[in-house]
């Protein structure tokens, strides 16, 4: 280019096809213009910088271009990173962290403290303003005990699993959530709740996000995980699955593993009045933009 105009061919091939990629995002930007979208934010993804920088730089374009973005994120490496530096063990049982009390404040200092700023920075930086937030500010997550039980496959005796301060969401107090978007800023929230009592829970981000899409009604949930989506026997990606087809495959078997309880969120948030949710490769270059974005969408889309 000379002097900022357009010099050579190849110049105007490039800026033809800006043009290009522009006219056809117009539908799907008309189609979301004032539409609720939490993120669900995680993974590998989190962990590499550049493609983290990508991520708050999409998130911050949503907002720019007329969606309310709703960030809810998780943290595991991180906190696995400070429970080795503090040389806390930690104890699993069924993909659960166990949390015991000198545990519980250090999910909270990692996940509404550095975790939380870091994301809130990624979008600032790129040009929105984000402000984090962790359920506990303004009780917005008000948080029960999590309950599970296994059988044993050698008595078939059903017992209670204690996971210690492992909570689920009980409600979603959305005024937090509803003031900031009405003042311009994109909400990051960190999955850490509180009781009636005023006790601390870690909460799973998938839960959370589920749970806050839902009590906002969101057109769209877009869960980031490590993989392309829902896989059928063939390893071939799922485009698209009502929440009667996600049962089928959970009782199939098609459906199993960590995949489970991310389509039973999904669905769940669908039964709640989410439009749709859709499990994504948050490895991939602009996934969120490509999910909303484009004709076919690039994740398993889960609607009702």
């Amino acid at each position: 280019m000379t002097g900022g105009r357009l010099a050579s061919d190849a110049d105007i091939a490039h800026a033809t096809e800006q043009a290009r990629i522009l006219a056809h995002a117009l539908p799907f930007l008309r189609r979301y213009a004032g539409a609720t979208v939490v993120v669900k934010y995680g993974g590998h993804a989190m962990g590499e910088e550049a493609m983290a920088e990508q991520f708050g730089a999409d998130i911050a374009l949503l907002k720019q271009v007329g969606i309310n973005p709703v960030v809810v994120h998780g943290g595991g490496p991180q906190i696995n990173l400070m429970l080795k530096r503090l040389a806390i063990q930690s104890t699993f049982i069924d993909g659960l962290r166990v949390t015991d009390a000198a545990m519980v404040e250090v999910v909270e200092m990692v996940l509404a403290g550095t975790v939380n700023k870091y994301v809130a920075g990624l979008i600032t930086r790129a040009g929105a303003l984000a402000v984090g937030v962790s359920g506990k500010d303004g009780a917005m997550i008000r948080a029960r005990k999590l309950r599970r039980t296994k059988v044993d496959p050698g008595s078939n005796i059903e017992r209670v699993l204690d996971l210690g301060f492992v909570g689920e969401p009980e409600q979603v107090d959305v005024r937090v959530i509803h003031a900031l978007t009405g003042a311009g800023l994109i909400p990051v929230i960190a999955p850490v709740g509180v009781d009636a009592s005023g006790q601390t829970y870690n909460i799973n981000a998938d839960t959370v996000a589920g749970a806050v899409a839902a009590a906002l009604g969101a057109t769209r949930l877009l869960m980031l995980t490590d993989v392309a989506g829902v896989l059928d026997e063939a390893k071939a990606l799922i485009p698209e699955l009502t929440v009667a087809e996600v049962e089928k495959g959970i009782a199939s078997g098609m459906i199993s593993g960590g995949m489970i309880p991310k389509v039973e969120t999904c669905a769940e948030a669908v039964r709640a009045g989410v439009k749709g949710a859709v499990i994504l490769d948050g490895r991939l270059p602009h996934v969120c933009l490509l999910e909303l974005f484009t004709e076919t969408g690039i994740g398993t889309l889960i609607r009702a």
